[in-house]
């Protein structure tokens, strides 16, 4: 009954199909072979042995360590964005991007109509409020002879009153356009004032980090960008924070920053923790503030940022020379067996923690796995 299925073929034929059989059955063996090679344990000898190195896991606190990347910034705290105060074209540039200037110093030159009203309306104000004020007083003492009514001696007054609120008004609309004090004194003692420039000064000192007009080119008041202000002393470095790692980062953690300047790093802590998460990476912002030697640092430059938790945490750590891949890329590592052999076991990583791992699935406290020599053993598995 077995050979049926050969009935009526040509003997050559039958035959051909009975080797091709034969010889594919051999293959399949090869491949359980090799499967159940994959999963066994492996057994050295003692002088094999020698050269293993094992480690007994255990539990062990410690802090993690978040790797990262980061975008330098200006500390918006010490940085400032100068807007014209005035409207008008740029006569003339003062300072350059990287220059150190002092608060007040002028940064630009403007042909402003805003200024140069702003002046003529001061000194006309002056006059008045000056003139005023002398009708008061001389309709107060004519009121003391009875030369004036007081209802007129009255509305002097108020009209002094009126003229020095005015005055006082135009004073403070030239300090708000950060007119030269010196051009205030000469209005104020009729001395004849220079030519009526509008000038853009720096409202705190620090360094010309960006200048962003040109000669020629027409302010808007309190709308065009002129200059960025900045101490660089110190800035931010807004370091991007994974989903997963959003729980180990706390406000006052320390960092450390590489520089990509040789091997030099700096010291920072993180101040904020951002409350969004950024759409595109799904990750969150963490700002740590960093003192800046020698303006190291610049806008824009990307640097690496380790932050150290200080909140302890605890777990298994095993050294990361345990940690092997398999084929799929899955990490496990090699456990030493009772009886003399090793076999492999699947674990779950965590946090890295400088030269190990946090194990968050797959090992015990107590087991003994193989720090040192478990390539030796992969191969010897494999064959």
């Amino acid at each position: 009954m077995e050979t049926k299925p050969y009935r009526g073929m040509a003997p050559a034929v039958a035959a051909a199909m009975l080797i091709s059989l034969v010889g594919c059955s051999p293959k399949t063996d090869t491949g359980a072979q090799t499967a159940s090679t994959t999963a066994r344990e492996v057994t050295l000898t003692a002088a094999q042995q020698q050269h293993l190195r094992l480690y007994t896991v255990a539990a062990a606190s410690f802090h993690n360590t978040i790797d990262t990347t980061g975008v330098v910034d200006f500390d918006n705290d010490q940085a400032t964005s100068v807007l014209a105060p005035f409207s008008g074209p740029v006569s003339r540039l003062l300072v350059s991007a990287g220059d150190k200037v002092r608060k007040g110093q002028p940064l630009a030159d403007v042909d402003s109509p805003d200024f140069a009203a702003a002046v003529s309306a001061y000194g006309k104000a002056l006059a008045i409020a000056q003139t005023n004020r002398k009708l008061a007083d001389v309709d107060e003492d004519l009121l003391r002879h009875n030369g004036v009514s007081d209802r007129e001696a009255r509305q002097a007054q108020t009209d002094a009153v009126g003229a020095e609120a005015d005055r006082d008004a135009a004073l403070q609309a030239l300090v708000s356009l950060n007119v030269d004090p010196r051009t205030i004194s000469d209005i104020q003692h009729g001395r004849p004032a220079p030519r009526a420039q509008g000038v853009i000064r720096s409202p705190i000192a620090g360094t010309v980090a960006e200048k962003l007009i040109t000669p020629g080119e027409l302010l808007q008041a309190g709308t065009t960008p002129s200059f960025t202000v900045a101490d660089l002393s110190r800035v931010w470095v807004l370091a991007q924070i994974s989903a997963s790692e959003q729980d180990s980062v706390r406000l006052g953690d320390p960092a450390d920053v590489d520089t990509g300047v040789g091997a030099r790093s700096l010291s920072g802590t993180v101040t904020n923790i951002s409350a969004e998460v950024n759409p595109d990476t799904r990750a969150v912002i963490a700002r740590v503030v960093v003192d800046n030697p020698g303006g190291l640092l610049k806008k824009q430059m990307y640097v690496r940022v380790r932050i150290q938790a200080r909140r302890e945490s605890s777990g298994l750590l095993v050294p990361v020379s345990a940690i092997l891949r398999d084929d799929e890329n899955l990490p496990f590592v090699y456990l030493a067996q009772t009886g003399g052999g090793y076999a492999r076991r699947p674990v779950t990583l965590g946090d890295r923690v400088g030269d190990q791992f946090n194990i968050l699935a797959g090992l015990r406290t107590g087991d003994r796995i193989v720090v040192d020599g478990g390539l030796f053993i992969q191969f010897m598995q494999s064959q």
